[in-house]
C-alpha cells in the first residue's frame, strides 16, 4: 500500500504501454483496426491489474468543532417545593433550554438528582434524599474525558452521603452553582440528628442522642420532650445562646414491652421561628426478648475475624464472640450459629460437640485449613487440594434459599484458597461460583446445605474483609456486604423449616428511606420459581385503604417497591396466582421527611465549592449574569479537532469488475473475429 500513489500511478501506466504496444503495434498480422483495439483493451486490462496490486491509497483531512459540554444539574428533591421555589426553578431550566447562546457555545446536556443522579426527563421535585457528592462523583466519570463545566442548581443541603465539600475538592471540572432558597438567616431551633439503636432487648435500656442546633441571636430556654404515643416519657429544659447554638443531649429509656415502640422527640419553638417542621421528629426501636448469639472458632489471628465480627454485629440483633477451640467446648449451648474458621485438627473435640448438639456451622477455608483433617472427620465435602490460587466468586442467579442481590462479588478482590474441585457430596445450593483467570468454574466458593433440620455453608477462600473494605471504597458504606452478610446470618442461624412462600419485610421503615418488601417462591421441589405471579394487597390500618401491586422479578427473588405509601400502619397479604399460598405480616411507615428540615439555602458551602473549583456562585435572580459569565469564559473555547483517514483511491471491487468486463469484452471481440 502506497501513501503517494502519483508516481506509481504513472510507472504502471507506463509499463501497461509498453506492454500493449509490444503485443499489438510490433510485429502483428492483425488488420489496424483490431491492433488499436485490442491494444487499448490490454493497456487498460494491464493497468487495472497492477492498479489492483498496488491499491494505490490518499490521505483523507476532515475538520469538525468541538463544543465544551455543559452539565446542567437540578435538584429534584421535595425541599425545593419545600422552599416554594419549584415554578422558579422549572423557568430557569427552560430559559437555559433556550438560550441560543448557551447552546452555541456548549454541548448542553441536563440532569436531575436526589439520591442519584438521572437524565432530564421531568422535574416533579418528588425525590426524599439528597446526595451531592454522589452526584459529583458520577459527572466526574460520565466527563472524565471532557471539558465539561458544571451547573449545579441547588439549594446546597444534603441529607444523604459524603460531605460533597470533599468530594467536590477532587471533582475535576468547575463547578457552577445557582442558589436555591432563602438566604436571610432566621431565628430557628431544630433536631439535627438523633441517633438510637434499631433494635433494643427486653428490660434492658437503649440510649438515645439528640443533637439540637440553634441559629439566632437571642438568649433563652425551652423544653425538650419525648413522648410514646401521648405519654411524656421524658422531659427536660433546654438553654441555647449565639454561643450555645450546639446542644447535645443524651436520655435512657427502658424496653419494658416487645414489638415496635414509635416516639417523637420535640424542642418546644421560639417565637419568632419560621420552621417548625424541624423541631419535631419521629423514631422507633423494635424491642425484641433475645438475639442471635453467633461463635467463632478460630485457632488463628486473621484479619477476615475481624471483619466478620463488625459485618455481623452490624445489626443489633445479633451478638458475636470469638474463641479458640479448646474455650469454646463448654459454651456451645448458648449459640444458634457456629462459624468455623479454617479447621485443624485442634477443632476436633469442639466439631464433635457440634454434632452431638446438632447446631447450624458456616466452615471457612484457606491456606490455614488442614484440608486431610476435614476430609476425613466429615462426610459433606471433599477436596483434593494443591498449590495456592486466587479466586473470585460470581452470584449464581438461581440460587434460591434466601433473597440474596449481586452487590459487585466479581470485582471483588479475590480470596486465597488451594486450587482444586471442592466436591459437596450432601443435597445443597451454590450461592457464590469460583472465578479463576477470568474463567467462571462449576466448582463452588460459597455453598449452602441442609441436612435433617440443620442448616450449614462452606466458603472455600480466606480474605473475605478485602471484600467489606472494597464495598466501603466504593460506596463509603458498608451497608451492601453487611446487608448480604445479615442475610446470609439470618438463613444459618435459623431452623425454621422453609416454607414454600417467604417473605421478607422490615417491622418498621423511614418515609424518607426506601421501603420495600421481598419474597421468594418455591415449587414444590422447593426449587426457586421465576416463572410466578405474586401480587400484595396492603391496608392501612387507620382509613382501610387497600390497594393491589405486583411484585417484580430481581434475580431469584420477588420485590414491591413502596416508597410512595404515607406514614402510619399496614397490613399486608402477598399471594401467588394459581396457588392456595399466602403470607400476611405488617410494618409501620415512621412519618419522617428529611427534606423539610431547612428553612435556607447553604449559601456558604455552595460558594466555597464554587470557589475551590475555579467556578462561581450565582442567585436566581442573577441568571443572566451566570450566563454571561459561561458564555465569555475563555477555558471553555470550542476546538477545532482534525481527523486523517488513509482510504484507497479506487474501491477494489470497482477496479475487478471493470478488469473482468474488459477482458470479457476482449474475448468476445476475439470470439467474433474467429480468433478462437
Amino acid at each position: 500500500m502506497f501513501e503517494n500513489p502519483l508516481l506509481f500511478i504513472i510507472l504502471i501506466a507506463v509499463i501497461a504501454v509498453v506492454v500493449a504496444f509490444y503485443m499489438y503495434g510490433y510485429k502483428t498480422r492483425y488488420n489496424p483496426k483490431l491492433r488499436w483495439t485490442f491494444g487499448i483493451l490490454r493497456f487498460l486490462s494491464i493497468f487495472l491489474l497492477l492498479l489492483l496490486f498496488i491499491n494505490p491509497t490518499f490521505t483523507n483531512t476532515s475538520y469538525k468543532i468541538s463544543k465544551p459540554t455543559l452539565a446542567i444539574v437540578v435538584d429534584n428533591t421535595q425541599s425545593i417545593n419545600y422552599l416554594n421555589k419549584n415554578k422558579e426553578v422549572i423557568e430557569i431550566v427552560e430559559l437555559l433550554k433556550n438560550n441560543s447562546d448557551i447552546n452555541s457555545r456548549f454541548d448542553v446536556q441536563f440532569y436531575t438528582f436526589g439520591d442519584a443522579l438521572n437524565r432530564l426527563d421531568s422535574l416533579t421535585f418528588s425525590e426524599k434524599q439528597t446526595n451531592i457528592s454522589k452526584v459529583l462523583v458520577s459527572l466526574n466519570e460520565i466527563h472524565k474525558n471532557e471539558v465539561a463545566p458544571t451547573l449545579l442548581i441547588t439549594d446546597g443541603n444534603q441529607t444523604v452521603g459524603s460531605d460533597y465539600e470533599f468530594t467536590a475538592n477532587m471533582y475535576k471540572q468547575p463547578i457552577f452553582t445557582l442558589v436555591v432558597g432563602d438566604t436571610i438567616r432566621y431565628s430557628d431551633l431544630r433536631i439535627s440528628q438523633l441517633n438510637v439503636n434499631r433494635y433494643a432487648y427486653l428490660k434492658n435500656e437503649f440510649p438515645i442522642e439528640i443533637f439540637i442546633d440553634y441559629t439566632g441571636n437571642a438568649t433563652g430556654t425551652t423544653t425538650f420532650i419525648l413522648q410514646e404515643g401521648n405519654t411524656i416519657v421524658h422531659q427536660q429544659p433546654v438553654s441555647f445562646s449565639p454561643e450555645n447554638n450546639a446542644i447535645l443531649l443524651n436520655v435512657t429509656l427502658p424496653a419494658n414491652q416487645v414489638g415496635v415502640r414509635k416516639y417523637t422527640a420535640e424542642i418546644k419553638p421560639i417565637e419568632t421561628e419560621k420552621n417548625k417542621e424541624n423541631n419535631k421528629k419521629q423514631f422507633a426501636v423494635e424491642v425484641i426478648d433475645q438475639a442471635t448469639n453467633v461463635l467463632i472458632v478460630s485457632d488463628i489471628v486473621h484479619p477476615d475475624i475481624g471483619g466478620l465480627v463488625k459485618s455481623i454485629s452490624s445489626n443489633e440483633q445479633r451478638k458475636v464472640i470469638v474463641k479458640k477451640p479448646t474455650e469454646a467446648i463448654t459454651i456451645l449451648d448458648d449459640f444458634q450459629l457456629i462459624i468455623l474458621y479454617q479447621p485443624n485438627a485442634n477443632f476436633k473435640l469442639v466439631m464433635d460437640k457440634i454434632a452431638a448438639l446438632k447446631l447450624n456451622t458456616w466452615i471457612i477455608t484457606g491456606v490455614h485449613t488442614n484440608w486431610n483433617f476435614l476430609n476425613s472427620y466429615q462426610k459433606s465435602f471433599v477436596k483434593k487440594s494443591f498449590q495456592q490460587e486466587d479466586v473470585q466468586g460470581v452470584l449464581n442467579s438461581n440460587y434460591g434459599a434466601f433473597a440474596s442481590e449481586d452487590i459487585g462479588f466479581s470485582n471483588f478482590p479475590p480470596l486465597k484458597s488451594f486450587l482444586g474441585d471442592l466436591q459437596i457430596t450432601v443435597s445443597h445450593e451454590v450461592l457464590l461460583q469460583q472465578r479463576i483467570m477470568g474463567l467462571t468454574t462449576e466448582n463452588p466458593l460459597l455453598a449452602t446445605y441442609e441436612e435433617g433440620t440443620i442448616r450449614s455453608a462452606i466458603l472455600d477462600g480466606e480474605g473475605i474483609w478485602k471484600w467489606r473494605a472494597s464495598t466501603y471504597l466504593k460506596e463509603s458504606s458498608f451497608q451492601s456486604f453487611d446487608n448480604f452478610m445479615g442475610s446470609l446470618m439470618q438463613y444459618l442461624a435459623s431452623k425454621k423449616r422453609k416454607n414454600r412462600l417467604e417473605v421478607h419485610s422490615e417491622s418498621f421503615y423511614y418515609q424518607s428511606a426506601n421501603v420495600a418488601i421481598k419474597a421468594q417462591f418455591f415449587d414444590k421441589n422447593y426449587i426457586f420459581d421465576d416463572r410466578a405471579a405474586l401480587n400484595i394487597q396492603i391496608k392501612n390500618t387507620t382509613t382501610e385503604i387497600k390497594k393491589t401491586l405486583p411484585l417484580l422479578l430481581k434475580n431469584n427473588y420477588y420485590e414491591v417497591n413502596l416508597n410512595n405509601l404515607d406514614a402510619g400502619n399496614y397490613s399486608y397479604t402477598i399471594s401467588v396466582e394459581g396457588e392456595a399460598i399466602s403470607a400476611s405480616g405488617s410494618f409501620s411507615i415512621i412519618d419522617f421527611n428529611v427534606e423539610n428540615q431547612f428553612i435556607n439555602a447553604d449559601v456558604a458551602k455552595l460558594e466555597r465549592v464554587s470557589a475551590a473549583s475555579e467556578g462561581d456562585r450565582f442567585y436566581l435572580n442573577n441568571v443572566n449574569n451566570l450566563i454571561s459569565n459561561l458564555t465569555k469564559d475563555s477555558r471553555f473555547a470550542s476546538l477545532q479537532k482534525s481527523e486523517q483517514k488513509i482510504v484507497p483511491l479506487l474501491e477494489w471491487k470497482f477496479i475487478l469488475f471493470l478488469l473482468i468486463a474488459l477482458l470479457a469484452i476482449e474475448w468476445f471481440i476475439r470470439k467474433y473475429n474467429g480468433l478462437i
